[in-house]
C-alpha cells in the first residue's frame, strides 16, 4: 500500500471519503448566498437568516467529538452509512422547508448528520494509505474538502440566480447516492475496536460546545451583559471544565486526553487553531467588502476564490506527497506565510477594486500557501497516533478548527467596526496575516518530521 500506484480499492476509498466530507464542507459554506433568497420566501427577517447558518454549525461543532468516538467503537463505514443517508434525508427536508422554523430544526438535524461524515471520512483514508501514499491521498482528500468551502458562495449563487434557493438543499442527494453505491462495493464493514460509547462525556461535552458556541454567536446581538449571552457560556465553560474531569476518570472515555502527549498531535491542533481561524475569517470578510462596499453581486464575489479553488485541486496532492517524503515540517511552516502575504496584499484594496492587480494575486498567493499548508497539516497530526484512532484524531483536529472559526467570525464586529468599509477590511487582513503567522511559527518550532506512531492510546483506568 506504500506504492505510489493507487489499488482499485484504495481508489475507490478515496473517492468516497472525498464525496462524504464534501457535501458536508460544502453545505457550511454554500447557504451564506442564498440567505436574502431565503429571507425573501420565508420571511424572519435577519434572526432567520442567523439560526440558518448558526443552527447548522452549532450542532456540527457540538457533536463533533462524539461522532469521532463513534466512528473508533462502531466501525468507520457504519457511521459513514448512517451520516449519508441522515444527510440526504435532511437535505430533502431543507429544500422542502414551508416555514423558517422548519427550515431551522432542519438545518440543525442536518448538523447531527454532517457531524458523522467528517471524522468517518478522514478515518477510512487511513485505514487504507500508509507513508507517503497516506500523505498524497490526504492532500487530495484535503484539496476537495477545501474547495467545498471556497467555492460554496459560487455555488449557492448560481442556484440562487438561475433555479431557486431550494436547490442548494436538493442538490446534496445526487453526491450522497453515487457515495452509497460505491460503499456497497467495498465489502463488509469493519469492526471497529468496540467497547461502550461514553455516554457522560458526550453529554457534558456538546452540552459545553453548545453553550459556549451559541454565547460567542449572539453576543454580538445582545451583548455580554445579557442573561442570553453569559447564562449559555457559564453553563457551557462549567460543563466544559466537568467534561475534562470526566474524562481522566471514565473507564473509556470520549476523548483519550493521552492523545495530547503525542507531539505532533498537541503542536499541530494548535497550528489547526490559528490556520483555520484565519481560513474561516479572512475569506469571509473579502466576500462582505466585495458586496457591501465594492459592488460586487453575490456570485461574482464567490468566484473571485475561483484560482484559490483551482490551486488546491493542482497543488495540494504534490505537497501532499512531498511532505510524506520529506516531512511536514517546512511546508507547515512556509505554507502559512505565504497564505499571509496574500492578505497583507489586500491592504491595497479600497471600493475601487481592480481584480487583475488588486485581488488575484493575493488570491494566488493565499491559494498556493494553503496547498502548501494543509495537507501536511493533516497527515502530521493523524499520521503521528495509531490508526485505530483516527476517527477521535480526526474529530479532536475538526473540532479545533471549527472552534477557531467560530473565534474569529464571532470577533468580527470587534475588528472591523460598525461597517465593513475599506479601513476595516484593512484590520481584518492584518489580523487574519497574524494568525497565520503565528501558525506557521508554531509549526516551524515544534513539529517533528520523523516521529514515530504512537501506539493506541490506553483507554481502560485501573
Amino acid at each position: 500500500m506504500a506504492t505510489d500506484r493507487m489499488t482499485s480499492l484504495q481508489l475507490r476509498v478515496l473517492i468516497i471519503a472525498i464525496l462524504s466530507s464534501f457535501v458536508a464542507f460544502l453545505d457550511g459554506a454554500v447557504i451564506n448566498v442564498a440567505l436574502p433568497a431565503i429571507e425573501r420566501e420565508l420571511g424572519g427577517g435577519l434572526a432567520l437568516q442567523q439560526w440558518v447558518v448558526d443552527a447548522y454549525l452549532l450542532t456540527l461543532g457540538s457533536l463533533i467529538l462524539i461522532a469521532g468516538s463513534l466512528s473508533d467503537v462502531f466501525g468507520r463505514k457504519r457511521v459513514l452509512y448512517v451520516g449519508l443517508i441522515g444527510f440526504g434525508a435532511t437535505s430533502l427536508l431543507c429544500a422542502l422547508a414551508p416555514t423558517g422554523v422548519f427550515l431551522i430544526v432542519a438545518r440543525a438535524l442536518q448538523g447531527v448528520a454532517g457531524a458523522l461524515l467528517v471524522p468517518s471520512s478522514l478515518a477510512i483514508i487511513i485505514s487504507q494509505f500508509e507513508g507517503a501514499a497516506e500523505a498524497k491521498a490526504i492532500g487530495r482528500w484535503t484539496a476537495w474538502t477545501g474547495v467545498a468551502m471556497i467555492a460554496g458562495p459560487v455555488v449557492g449563487g448560481l442556484f440562487v440566480d438561475t433555479l431557486s434557493w431550494r436547490w442548494v438543499f436538493a442538490i446534496n442527494v445526487v453526491p450522497i447516492a453515487v457515495t452509497l453505491i460505491l460503499m456497497a462495493t467495498l465489502g463488509r464493514a469493519d469492526r471497529g475496536m468496540g467497547g461502550r460509547v461514553d455516554i457522560v462525556g458526550a453529554v457534558l461535552g456538546s452540552v459545553g460546545l453548545a453553550g459556549t458556541v451559541f454565547a460567542l454567536i449572539e453576543q454580538g446581538t445582545y451583548g455580554w451583559s445579557s442573561p442570553r449571552v453569559w447564562i449559555p457560556l457559564l453553563i457551557g465553560l462549567l460543563s466544559l471544565a466537568a467534561f475534562f474531569f470526566a474524562e481522566t476518570r471514565v473507564k473509556q472515555p470520549m476523548l483519550p486526553l493521552g492523545l495530547f502527549r503525542v507531539h505532533n498531535f498537541w503542536v499541530g491542533n494548535i497550528a489547526t487553531f490559528f490556520v483555520y481561524g484565519a481560513l474561516a475569517f479572512g475569506p469571509l470578510m473579502v466576500t462582505l467588502f466585495l458586496q457591501q462596499s465594492a459592488g460586487f453581486r453575490a456570485t461574482a464575489a464567490g468566484f473571485v476564490f475561483i484560482p484559490s479553488t483551482l490551486c488546491m485541486l493542482l497543488l495540494s496532492g504534490f505537497f501532499g506527497g512531498l511532505a510524506g517524503k520529506y516531512g511536514p515540517r517546512l511546508f507547515m511552516a512556509v505554507g502559512p506565510m505565504v497564505a499571509a502575504v496574500g492578505f497583507v496584499w489586500l491592504l491595497m484594496l479600497g471600493t475601487e477594486v481592480n481584480y487583475w492587480l488588486g485581488l488575484l494575486p493575493a488570491v494566488l498567493l493565499f491559494g498556493v500557501g494553503l496547498s502548501m499548508t494543509v495537507a501536511p497539516l493533516t497527515s502530521a497530526i493523524l499520521g503521528s497516533i495509531h490508526p485505530q484512532q483516527a476517527g477521535i484524531g480526526s474529530a479532536v483536529n475538526n473540532a479545533v478548527a471549527r472552534i477557531a472559526g467560530l473565534l474569529t467570525v464571532a470577533m468580527a464586529g470587534l475588528i472591523v467596526g460598525q461597517q465593513l468599509d475599506a479601513a476595516g477590511l484593512h484590520r481584518a487582513m492584518l489580523v487574519a496575516a497574524g494568525l497565520l503567522l503565528v501558525g506557521g511559527v508554531v509549526s516551524a518550532i515544534g513539529i517533528r518530521n520523523r516521529q514515530p506512531v504512537a501506539a493506541p492510546v490506553q483507554t481502560v483506568t485501573d
